[in-house]
């Protein structure tokens, strides 16, 4: 079981493609793309996800990490697609 603070998620930036496909690499899966959430543990990558199609590449030991991803993105595109207060108000 990993702890709550052992892991860390952000969105991947124009510094990442290398991240990304060495972790697809190592799972002989093919590059996630558009938007992508990635979770390190310990500084290193061991779980995306992508935003676009919700394709998920993750270590075995990185199960909770996987999850944490899953919940993560659901909050994100959940915000995306509530109108905003004022667009509500009106």
């Amino acid at each position: 079981m990993i702890d709550a603070n052992a892991y860390h998620i952000r969105i991947s930036t124009a510094a990442d493609p290398d991240t990304l496909s060495g972790l697809a690499e190592r799972h002989s899966q093919k590059p996630l793309v558009g938007r992508v959430l990635i979770g390190y543990i310990d500084g290193t990558p061991a779980a995306a996800l992508s935003l676009h199609d919700g394709r998920v590449i993750a270590d075995n030991s990185a199960g909770r990490v996987a999850a944490a991803l899953r919940m993560r993105a659901s909050g994100i595109l959940a915000f995306e697609a509530t109108p905003s207060l004022r667009q509500r108000l009106l």
